[in-house]
């Protein structure tokens, strides 16, 4: 069993920047995919990010493809979304998630596939 738990987010202006980080509990972390997810108030849940078993692959929805960098730290159990040239649309709940899959694809898009989930970060970004 995986444990995930977000932190990082709050309150910042458009143009700014936010760094979420995602605490996992478990031996096999460092062989799972993971994904950051969101959810704007309303909206369903969306990929936002992706990254493989050793971080040296990784995908973006192309709403935040050049602004966000998902990386990890597998001797410290943590992946990483750093976040910047913030727009208000990027508001939500971001969502870290494990799947017991080493590798990324398009199906790493699916929160279906997931298997773990951490309880959610809030950033809100002010125009």
């Amino acid at each position: 069993q995986v444990q995930l738990v977000e932190s990082g987010g709050g309150l910042v202006q458009s143009g700014g920047s936010l760094r979420l980080s995602c605490a996992a509990s478990g031996r096999s972390f460092s062989t799972y995919a993971m994904g950051w997810f969101r959810q704007a108030p309303g909206k369903e849940r969306e990929f936002v990010a992706s990254i493989n078993w050793s971080g040296g692959s990784t995908d973006y929805a192309d709403s935040v493809k050049g602004r966000f960098t998902m990386s990890r730290d597998n001797a410290k159990n943590t992946v990483y979304l750093q976040m910047n040239s913030l727009k208000p649309e990027d508001t939500a709940v971001y969502y870290c998630a494990g799947r017991r899959t080493p590798s990324i694809s398009r199906s790493s898009y699916n929160v279906k596939n997931y298997d773990y989930w951490g309880q959610g970060a809030q950033v809100t970004v002010s125009s």
